[in-house]
């Protein structure tokens, strides 16, 4: 079977019902049941496999002090395997590390708990949800539509993530010559630093959602051009976030 059909026949599962939902500030969040999503996809593929990425010490996950926890999964249905990745974060979508730390924002100072085994447990099987929605399973809610639309339109919005995937790929394979060079030829242009200024402008997105929440930079100017075009070809997706973003920090009353 190719992928195309699976993707389109756990695409067209409603998982409406098995999903709960979570307020989070003024955001509310839906999560869908890791264990219904999948004994949906066993029931149809049998010999589906999932693999939990686990360290040299044979933890499930990778740490960074500056960054915080990660936790990988991989999923093969079908002869077809994709990977997914997911922080460890508590309850306002704060990375937590191994020590409570205080985050300071534009507004206020929010103490992050130190994470437990049980935080990295839960963000495991979100990650492995996360991941069956690659093929299709429950894929419309991360994309905030109370059904699921016509897959055609979501097969194009996989082809348009894969090329994003190829040339991010690419670019991290290409040869390296000194550092100064590679920071030249991996970060955007002034002319894509201007479309980017004129693609927030025309679409009433935050830079700031886009520069330093989505892609963790400091300054426009230290985007890479995957991220220009990633950004630039998903101008509904960005838009959704950066609405969201806006309600979470209280720039805009909740609807």
């Amino acid at each position: 079977m190719s992928e195309k059909k699976v993707f389109d026949e756990l695409y067209a599962v409603n998982v409406n019902d098995r999903t709960e939902k979570k307020q989070t500030g003024n955001a509310t969040l839906t999560y869908l049941s890791w264990a219904w999503a999948w004994a949906e996809v066993k029931k149809r593929y049998p010999e589906a496999s999932y693999t939990i990425w686990k360290n040299e010490n044979g933890l499930p996950y990778v740490y960074d002090p500056n960054t915080g926890y990660m936790c990988y999964t991989t999923v093969t249905i079908n002869g077809i395997t994709h990977e997914m990745w997911l922080p460890v974060m508590d309850g306002a979508n704060n990375a937590m590390k191994s020590e409570a730390y205080v985050k300071k924002t534009k507004y206020k100072e929010v103490r992050v708990e130190a994470a437990t085994m049980f935080d990295i447990n839960k963000t495991v099987m979100r990650c492995l949800t996360k991941n069956l929605a690659m093929f299709g399973l429950g894929l419309y809610i991360y994309a905030g539509e109370d059904l699921p639309e016509d897959p055609n339109v979501v097969e194009q919005a996989m082809e348009n993530a894969d090329n994003y995937m190829e040339q991010a790929k690419a670019e991290k394979a290409a040869p390296k010559t000194t550092k100064k060079n590679a920071r030249v030829s991996n970060t955007v242009t002034k002319e894509q630093i201007t479309d980017l200024r004129v693609f927030f402008a025309e679409n009433d997105i935050m830079e700031d959602y886009v520069v330093k929440q989505s892609f963790r930079h400091n300054d426009i100017s230290e985007m890479t051009p995957s991220e220009y075009t990633l950004t630039i070809q998903n101008p509904q997706r960005v838009k959704a976030g950066s609405d969201k973003w806006r309600v979470e920090r209280g720039l805009v009353p909740a609807v």
